[in-house]
């Protein structure tokens, strides 16, 4: 049982187990902490809970004054540059006062070429309410909204409790009514068949991995559904989707190092699925539909990926596109009727190059400021002269423009709101490099309010998994910590894919460690170039970046005062060991199997962070995490805040539990506000800015 004072946290009881692979007996405590039916877990994470909030009551002020904060500078009401998909124009409306998204569309007046602007018109249609179908509810998700092709029919799926198991249900949008056959326990994606009789979707296995492509035909029980496509490779993930041209419907199989594409044609959705090209371990490819062909996005030969393409009638042999380029890393290809746009990255920062019909009208779209990122936004209608981008930097706001592929003009549609007199101007962002203890030259992106001086308080934040890059972005939260003159930065390290494939390689598997030690020498860098110092310098990460937390505490506690860990997944080794559990075995190829392999499970143990706790003299640390969190299961920071107060009893930890979320933490903006003045007022904290 649990125990609680008014003045200590909360004691847990330590249950001994035993663990044995490769000669190797470990005993770990607090494995009891994963079964959530069992009422004492439940009674410690309350108490837990119970504990933060007591902790940290004396910022309860700056907590409601940095929400606020965050509130005032928020349009509250606001509407979504529409996108155009055959005859509608389709957006999304917030409401002053209202937690979710309303998603709304109107028709395309005679001769309008401009979305509309202002506000919602006479004409518009509500496609969906997500604050009616959050009502009673404490969580609320979607994980599909998909219109039919031809505007009739929406297909959308709805989740109350954050564990990604979705129920998919069908509207009519001429009548409003929603058929009788919905769904259960669906996975994200969904496509369209092109007469919209049939409907296909994903479920997942005891493993939460989508592995079966059903096809439901619209108004009959889903007792009736087939299996069109079952992965039994417990590597692979599946994926369903339409193409842009609503020609095809394509099954996407992948494991983390490979890939294998199915297609069907829209226009005969019980059709048996066309392999593109047969899987070869080790090559990662997708497909693009384009006119004749299929366009292939691939890394044969090709580190940095490159283009190719196949016949979309008899696909077959490659014939190259765009040659592999070292240093370019191309990540994706949108295809429209007359150009393709390429979606790559180099020297760090993001870019799109536009391939015309001719031979010559090949460029690459040109940005302002050194430091941004930019993507494509959305973008359903395939036969167009012009995309829509997403264009943002540290200070520059999420910005909508669309960009006509001839011309190249970039005609901004929108620009997000900052109340209150935000002025990019009053703000800088910098480009530093860390060297790593290898050498390797890491690059830092850093935003400052001007004046904000050297050895300032400052914040840290890192990824460094997955090949998923942190690129600088805007955000209207971190603008309560810039105005009290705290520097934000965030180091592009290893394991990431910032730099390229390669960049990604060296920071998995049995190259870990370099993820670690590269934000260690970031965290250093700022303090050696000035801009702060260790004792007022706060981490933080989520997820994998929570590991990365959790790793840097054991190897350099002195590098911080503080560190916040959000969903952190600190308990690897042991998680990678059981099969059994979500993700695992889809994770052996980025982490290697600690079960067939001494040398990776003793790689792993020797940065696990629960594994290596130790009598240290840690930093602050704030863990938060969400009880239906199918991704980092919560028993994770539960066990590691419980050993470090065993082990370490000096240190200062706090454990805060969502107990009705899940992997990405409260649902509603309101609350997901609440939640970050939270960890912000406790960070101000940390770095002695707890009375700005």
């Amino acid at each position: 049982m649990t125990t609680e004072t008014p003045d200590s946290p909360p004691t847990v009881r330590a249950v001994p187990s035993e663990r044995t692979f490769h000669g190797d007996n470990v005993t770990d405590d607090y494995s009891w902490l994963a079964d959530k039916d069992n009422p004492d877990t439940i009674a410690y994470l309350t108490a837990e809970n119970a504990w933060t909030e007591r902790a940290t009551a004396h910022l309860a002020e700056l907590r409601d004054r940095v929400f606020q904060e965050i509130k005032s500078r928020t349009q509250e009401t606001d509407l979504s540059v529409p996108s155009r998909k055959g005859n509608f124009w389709y957006y999304t409306r917030t409401v002053e006062g209202k937690q979710y998204g309303i998603q709304c569309r109107v028709p395309v007046a005679p001769g309008e070429t401009d979305p509309p602007t202002g506000d919602a018109r006479p004409d518009e249609q509500i496609l969906l309410d997500g604050n009616a179908l959050a009502e009673g509810k404490d969580f609320f998700a979607l994980g599909t909204f998909d219109v039919s092709p031809d505007g009739n029919w929406l297909a959308y799926a709805t989740d109350f409790d954050g564990g990604e198991r979705f129920t998919l249900r069908v509207k009519n949008l001429v009548t409003g009514e929603i058929l009788a056959d919905e769904v259960p326990d669906t996975f994200y994606g969904t496509a369209w068949s092109a007469d919209d009789s049939a409907l296909f979707y994903t479920t997942v296995d005891d493993a939460w991995r989508p592995h079966r492509v059903w096809r439901h035909t619209v108004g009959r029980p889903a007792t009736e559904d087939v299996i069109v496509f079952e992965e039994p490779d417990e590597r692979f993930w599946v994926g369903v989707e339409l193409t842009r041209s609503e020609k095809f419907i394509v099954i996407d199989t992948n494991s983390k190092i490979t890939s294998e594409v199915r297609v069907i044609p829209a226009e005969t959705p019980t059709a048996e699925p066309i392999v593109v090209t047969p899987r070869e371990q080790g090559v990662e490819y997708s497909i693009e539909h384009h006119g004749h062909r299929f366009l292939i996005l691939h890394n044969k030969d090709a580190e940095d990926f490159a283009l190719a393409y196949t016949s979309a009638d008899n696909p077959g042999a490659w014939v190259e596109l765009i040659p592999h380029q070292p240093g370019t890393r191309l990540e994706s290809v949108d295809a429209f009727a007359r150009h393709l746009v390429i979606s790559q990255r180099r020297d760090g920062l993001t870019g799109l190059r536009v391939l015309g019909d001719g031979s010559t009208d090949s460029y690459d779209m040109e940005f302002p400021e050194p430091l941004f990122s930019v993507a494509l936004a959305g973008n359903p209608e395939y036969d167009t002269g012009s995309v829509r981008i997403n264009y943002t930097s540290l200070i520059t706001p999420d910005s909508i423009y669309d960009v006509d592929l001839v011309t190249r003009q970039m005609t901004l549609r929108k620009r997000k709101p900052v109340l209150g007199g935000y002025d990019p101007a009053d703000y800088e962002q910098f480009r530093e490099w860390a060297t790593a203890a290898d050498g390797t030259q890491v690059p830092i992106s850093i935003v400052a309010r001007k004046g904000t001086g050297k050895n300032a308080p400052a914040v840290l934040y890192g990824y460094g998994s997955y090949e998923h890059s942190v690129d600088p972005y805007f955000s209207i939260a971190r603008l309560s910590l810039l105005d009290r003159g705290v520097v934000f930065a965030i180091a592009h390290i290893r394991g990431g894919g910032e730099m390229g494939r390669r960049w990604y390689e060296e920071g998995k598997l049995l190259a870990k460690k370099n993820t670690f030690t590269d934000f260690v020498a970031c965290a250093q860098a700022l303090v050696t170039k000035g801009w702060t110092t260790a004792d007022r310098l706060v981490a933080r990460g989520g997820s994998a970046g929570g590991l990365l937390m959790g790793a840097i505490a054991n190897i350099a506690p002195e590098a911080f005062a503080g560190i916040v860990a959000q969903v952190p997944f600190v308990d690897p080794l042991t998680s990678i060991l059981d099969p059994s559990l979500p993700l695992t075995v889809t994770e052996w190829e980025e982490w290697g199997n600690p079960i067939e392999s001494a040398e990776v499970y003793a790689y792993m143990k020797s940065y696990s962070p629960y594994e290596n706790v130790e009598k240290l003299p840690y930093p602050k640390i704030l863990a938060v995490t969400s009880i239906n969190d199918t991704r980092v299961l919560y028993h994770e920071p539960a066990k590691w805040i419980a050993r470090l107060r065993a082990v370490a009893p000096d240190g200062t930890y706090l454990l805060k539990t969502e107990l009705g979320a899940g992997h990405a933490g409260p649902s509603g903006r309101y609350d997901s506000w609440k939640e970050e003045a939270f960890v912000a007022a406790w960070t101000l904290d940390v770095l002695g800015l707890a009375r700005s």
